[in-house]
């Protein structure tokens, strides 16, 4: 049987390549403020394959994606085992264009710090008297570029998208920053109001696009997942404050709350962050995961 090595890894994901192919696998790491923590979170990779699988499938009407099978008997011997079942997706390759396209229909965390500071979000001026947590009258699109591992993210503006765009691609920038911007926007807006018929706000998220063989832009990375998103529950909610949530926010405000943690997090905090995974999982696709 041939082994495999990853050819890239991420915070979280390993990429394995396949030929004309690659094998993407959310491991059960997790991280917060741009660190790995300490622990492994059960079945965590699964649930962010298998939440991306069921947005792509619900998008695939508005733009193509990269998914080929999230089924290992579809990948090579050495993936068809329990390591990789669940928590693997064969993906077409594309060419990623570097810019993370960032979508914010509420104002919380770092676009909420600004907006107190300045009135702007990533340059964008928003109404006066917004409350911590307000839906805004439309979505914002705030992009920004792709930091490597132990680097920070830079929220850029839609004509510096524009400028990073064109330097990698001459003579598309433009065309190709239009084109994800508006992606973004629609594909968030169709995603937000299907969440919210089945109980969950999706306060922001993050997508990813690439080019296929032909040129075309598709969606790649992972989608809507609560490690790219802020999911709150629409029961209990009411602007003015934070909100609870479905996602990484419940780590990343222990680790705040406790600063010597060294990234290294308690048990009950993993199962409740793991519950809090599953019952997202639950609500939006109305599938218990095994």
């Amino acid at each position: 049987m041939k082994e495999y090595s990853p050819i890239k890894e991420g915070k979280v994901r390993e990429i394995y390549d396949n030929g004309d192919s690659l094998i993407m696998v959310a491991t059960d790491r997790i991280s917060a403020f741009d660190v790995i923590l300490k622990n492994k979170v059960t079945k965590k990779g699964t649930v962010l394959t298998q939440m991306s699988r069921f947005w792509f499938e619900l998008t695939k009407d508005i733009l193509p994606n990269h998914m080929l099978s999230v089924d290992v008997n579809d990948m090579p011997e050495y993936f068809r085992n329990e390591n990789f079942d669940g928590n693997s997706m064969l993906c077409k390759k594309l060419t990623m264009l570097p810019i993370e396209c960032i979508v914010r229909g509420y104002i919380t965390g770092s676009g909420w710090e600004s907006y107190k500071k300045t009135g702007k979000v990533c340059g964008i001026t928003l109404p006066e008297g917004l409350q911590e947590c307000d839906k805004l009258p439309e979505p914002i699109y705030t992009p920004s570029t792709k930091a490597e591992i132990g680097d920070h993210d830079e929220n850029i503006d839609f004509e510096r998208s524009v400028e990073v765009l064109e330097r990698d691609f001459p003579g598309r920038g433009r065309e190709y920053a239009e084109t994800i911007r508006d992606c973004t926007l629609a594909l968030y807006k169709k995603c937000a109001d299907y969440a919210l018929e089945h109980g969950i706000i999706i306060a922001d998220t993050k997508f990813e696009f690439g080019l296929d063989e032909e040129g075309n832009v598709v969606i790649g990375d992972e989608m809507l997942t609560p490690d790219s998103s802020r999911f709150w529950p629409l029961e209990g909610y009411e602007a003015g404050h934070g909100q609870p949530s479905f996602d990484k926010q419940f780590v990343r405000d222990w680790l705040k709350a406790n600063p010597d943690s060294d990234y290294c997090l308690p048990d009950e905090i993993i199962q409740k962050t793991i519950d809090k995974y599953m019952e997202a999982y639950k609500l939006l696709t109305g599938e218990e995961l095994a």
